[in-house]
């Protein structure tokens, strides 16, 4: 049923300018539980979830066989904690810090830095004070750290390609 309905949401998502990471469609009593999770460069806030919601409801409504009856819509923006799995998830955690589990070695924590567009490219992290190249390929799991200062301007300014971590040139 999922299947059936991904085309026409992905759409209707799309046209409000966020992109379907997620649909799951569950019995829930007697109804169906329609879950979307959606994302976007700048993420979500909560109008524009209203504006997914308007959106997705609509195509629902449309598709209604598919269904074949009521349903619940949860629409939502993906958490922290989802694994970065796509060459745009790790483009928009860009500057943030990432826990990363290789396929071989040992697990370690760097800062994002330019992410490739390709499934078969990779990004620039900033581990232990050196930048180093992660092919994606490389990776069986990474998720974004949550942190609770401000990372460090030096950090900032390898990852941005400057040559020192000055506070001017953090303006």
């Amino acid at each position: 049923m999922g299947a059936a309905l991904e085309p026409v949401v992905a759409e209707a998502v799309a046209t409000t300018g966020f992109e379907l990471e997620q649909l799951d469609v569950a019995q829930a009593g007697r109804k169906r539980l329609v879950k979307v999770v959606v994302d976007g460069d700048d993420g979500v806030d909560l109008d524009q979830v209203a504006e997914v919601s308007r959106a997705v409801a609509a195509v629902l409504d449309e598709n209604d066989e598919v269904l074949g009856g009521p349903y619940t819509l949860e629409v939502t923006s993906p958490g922290l904690d989802r694994p970065l799995t796509r060459p745009r998830h790790w483009r928009r955690a860009r500057l943030r810090l990432v826990k990363v589990r290789p396929v071989e070695g040992d697990e370690f924590v760097g800062r994002v830095g330019a992410a490739d567009e390709v499934a078969d490219g990779g990004v620039q992290m900033l581990v232990d004070g050196a930048l180093r190249r992660v092919r994606y390929a490389e990776v069986a799991r990474a998720a974004v750290e949550v942190e609770f200062k401000q990372p460090p301007v030096a950090d900032m300014a390898m990852l941005e390609g400057r040559a020192s971590g000055t506070e001017e040139d953090a303006r």
